[in-house]
């Protein structure tokens, strides 16, 4: 082979190995897409804090927080707050099941945005980013508006926000506790 064609030869080689890598490596990079649908099942544990009492978890785990600035069944954190304070998402209809001994209601509410979230006792019902692992509870008390989802209604926030009528959640199937 002559030299110029062996140096064309290698020069696209070269630069499809690089379009690999560069394709591998997008892809490495690139965030898996969010799921565009709203869980059609769910289930609110709690935990019990020595100092907080009992309050309510999302999924694994996690401490759910009540908003002091919402009204009944509707959700005032939007934009930036939402991000910061991610609402407890699920599709229209969905199955709630709540933990023994919760002594309020499950709802499914509909927010500004048009997707649909999660209320106990007609409390819409939130995740905080500042918590990292199941146990975290670092939005507790902040800026004097969030608070632990407590398990029994009014618990640890000062002013549970008046109730208003709300659809309730489909009662949990026959083998799970539906005194919620």
């Amino acid at each position: 082979m002559r030299p110029t064609k062996r140096f064309i030869s290698l020069a696209g080689v070269a630069t499809a190995a690089m379009l690999i890598a560069a394709a591998c490596s997008a892809a490495a990079t690139t965030p898996a897409p969010v799921a565009s649908q709203a869980a059609t099942s769910i289930t609110i544990s709690m935990t019990n804090d020595a100092t907080l009492g009992a309050y309510l978890t999302g999924q694994n785990g996690m401490t759910l927080y009540v908003f002091k600035n919402d009204t009944a069944d509707t959700s005032s954190c939007t934009g930036t707050c939402a991000t910061k304070w991610p609402s407890v998402g699920v599709a229209g209809g969905a199955m709630i099941t709540g933990p023994t001994g919760a002594t309020g209601t499950f709802t499914i509410i509909s927010r500004p945005d048009g997707t649909m979230q999660v209320a106990y006792d007609h409390q819409p019902l939130y995740y905080y980013s500042g918590d990292s692992v199941a146990g975290d509870t670092n939005g507790q008390g902040l800026l004097g508006k969030w608070f632990v989802a407590p398990l029994t209604s009014g618990g640890s926030v000062a002013t549970p926000v008046a109730t208003a009528a709300a659809t309730p959640v489909a009662p949990a199937p026959p083998t799970v506790n539906t005194g919620y």
